[in-house]
């Protein structure tokens, strides 16, 4: 089988002729700088994990354009269902530095008040689901959602984003075959990056990487170049028209590379080469789009050092207020799970409580 990728900016931020595909310049100015804005925040909350300030830390570091691109094609109204290198979805949908920073704090501000690990983001208003530390347990849940929303004749699709590793996970078979079966409208979006933490595709599976799996359950595949913002704007856009017009379920592998670390605490070193990365850095995502908008005279070097100041002000201003703000209370701690309290849990808290003397 010859699989082609769908690809139209290349390393020099040249536009193919090929590419019909229409994206406002607004749209690509804001696509831009939300990868920017991720990018550096990834990188400051990395930081301050090494400076003890928080306990974990991940990075989307040269796969911004997967998530920010697909978001960008999408509505408010479509359900997500992120992994962990989401965090453009989270921006893109109107998400402020600030929130993040309470999240990744754990502070009585955060959305999950300090009941999940950093990284591990989400919101109701913005219809994302929390990050779950399993591997793969979302494809189900987005699967079993976007079926719900085809029973109520909704015009939205359901996302499920997962890294290469996840698709060895049996949530993956299971959550495919329900939605094929069910024609349901889900994207299920898995950004190949090469590596499931330190395993690379090659020990993982024998097919030709993860576009052969959608074939083999009855879906549509594609698979684009994940650093190409207009590539993948295209792909989810034309993925959420067919799923609403019932072709069922699609599945996209993004090609992409993941530049840093699996996280905080991971040595990529011992497990490849630096001739590798360094193979990577030119299809940088965020830099392939700088360099169009650069060509179609969209952005200069004066709005760029314009964007990383207001960045990095947000992200200083956003780390004192975090670092200044209590945490959640100790009774939030057994909250939102039952519909009344059980006994036993009120006992348990009752001795923590007497530890750490919370009242009330």
């Amino acid at each position: 089988m010859q699989i082609s990728t769908i690809s139209y900016l290349n390393e020099k931020g040249i536009l193919s002729k090929e590419c019909k595909h229409q994206i406002a310049d607004d749209v690509l100015i804001r696509g831009y700088e939300t990868m920017v804005q991720t990018r550096s925040v990834d990188d400051r909350m990395i930081t301050l994990q090494r400076q003890g300030s928080i306990s974990f830390a991940l990075s989307s570091l040269g796969e911004e354009a997967c998530a920010v691109a697909s978001a960008a094609a999408l509505d408010l109204a479509d359900w997500m269902y992120p992994q962990y290198r989401e965090l453009g979805v989270m921006f893109w949908r109107g998400f402020t530095i600030q929130q993040y920073l309470h999240h990744m704090f754990g502070n009585k501000e955060d959305l999950i008040m300090g009941r999940q690990m950093p990284n591990h983001f989400g919101s109701k208003a913005l219809n994302v689901v929390p990050v779950s530390s399993p591997i793969g347990t979302k494809i189900p849940h987005a699967a079993g959602c976007a079926y719900a929303m085809k029973i109520q004749k909704e015009e939205a699709v359901a996302v499920a984003y997962f890294g290469d590793g996840a698709t060895s996970e049996g949530d993956f078979h299971v959550g495919l075959n329900f939605a094929a079966v069910r024609k349901a409208p889900a994207i299920f979006f898995c950004r190949n990056n090469g590596y499931a933490i330190s395993t690379p595709c090659t020990s993982q599976f024998a097919s030709d990487g993860i576009y052969p799996k959608g074939i083999g359950y009855g879906i549509q595949a594609f698979r684009v170049d994940g650093n190409d913002f207009f590539a993948v704007h295209e792909t989810v856009a034309k993925a959420k028209q067919l799923c609403l017009e019932g072709h069922g379920p699609i599945l996209i592998e993004a090609m992409t590379y993941r530049m840093g670390a699996h996280s905080t605490s991971d040595d990529p070193s011992r497990y490849r080469s630096e001739e590798e990365v360094k193979s990577w850095e030119n299809k940088c995502p965020v830099r392939r789009l700088r360099l169009y908008l650069e060509s179609k005279k969209l952005w200069n070097a004066e709005k760029e050092e314009a964007l990383l100041a207001k960045i990095k002000k947000e992200i200083d201003e956003a780390i004192q207020v975090a670092k200044k703000t209590e945490h959640p209370p100790l009774h939030s701690m057994i909250e939102d799970v039952y519909f009344e309290i059980p006994q036993r849990l009120k006992e348990e808290f009752q001795a923590v409580n007497q530890l750490f003397g919370e009242k009330g």
